[in-house]
């Protein structure tokens, strides 16, 4: 699994406002390849929002304006599917009608059109997932980890150029936490994806190791 398109993610001037409250005002961030940039904040500050603009999947009653881009070109306009973002959320949001190998599958983009490129990138992904073997397997037999990761490697063979973290590791135990933490952002520095993550836990900004933005 590679990304030769590591770009900068470039946020600037963004505010977010409903109709009775401004939740943020004049942000601008620029994330290298790599880089995981966490921001924190109460709830209700406006983090997932920020998620939900730069995904391009922001709704009324939200209001929004700003510039977001991936190196040098302006996703502003573009529907979701253009801007190439992975998401990744607290829930793993597997297809329990689907086997482990079709979760993944799912990921890998139509322009893979061989079906022997398209079945190796999914046994590559269940080797990094130390999953091999278990391709037939029903999510629901998985661990809470082993959910996780495959989460992710579905979110990955999608080839995104960013990676957004909505809380990710919040319903993880401790030990899970940390070992998780540690796969997210060793695949992200190993692709070069510019990441934003949002979480309440100042552990998990800690593990990341890059800037924290603070939204009041």
């Amino acid at each position: 699994m590679t990304n030769g398109t590591a770009q900068t993610l470039s946020i600037r001037d963004v505010c977010i406002s409903l109709p009775d409250r401004e939740l943020i005002r004049y942000l601008s961030i620029d994330i290298a390849p790599g880089q995981v940039v966490t921001v924190m904040g109460a709830s209700g500050s406006g983090k997932s929002t920020l998620l939900a603009w730069i995904g391009g999947f922001l709704q009324a009653p939200f209001v929004a304006t700003g510039d977001v881009s991936i190196g040098t070109r302006r996703m502003n306009d573009e529907p979701p599917h253009a801007r190439r973002a992975g998401i990744l959320f607290q829930d793993d949001l597997l297809f329990p009608h689907l086997s482990v190998a079709g979760n993944l599958l799912f990921g890998v983009p139509a322009s893979v059109r061989s079906r022997a490129a398209r079945r190796r990138a999914v046994d590559e992904a269940l080797s990094e997932a130390g999953l091999s073997g278990c391709g037939e397997r029903d999510p629901a037999t998985l661990s809470g980890g082993q959910r996780a990761r495959v989460a992710l490697l579905r979110t990955l063979l999608s080839q995104p150029l960013l990676l957004l973290l909505d809380e990710p590791f919040g319903k993880l135990d401790a030990a899970l936490r940390e070992d998780f933490r540690r796969f997210v952002f060793e695949h992200a520095q190993r692709l070069g994806l510019p990441t934003l993550m949002v979480t309440h836990d100042a552990a998990d900004a800690d593990a990341a190791g890059g800037p924290v933005v603070v939204l009041e």
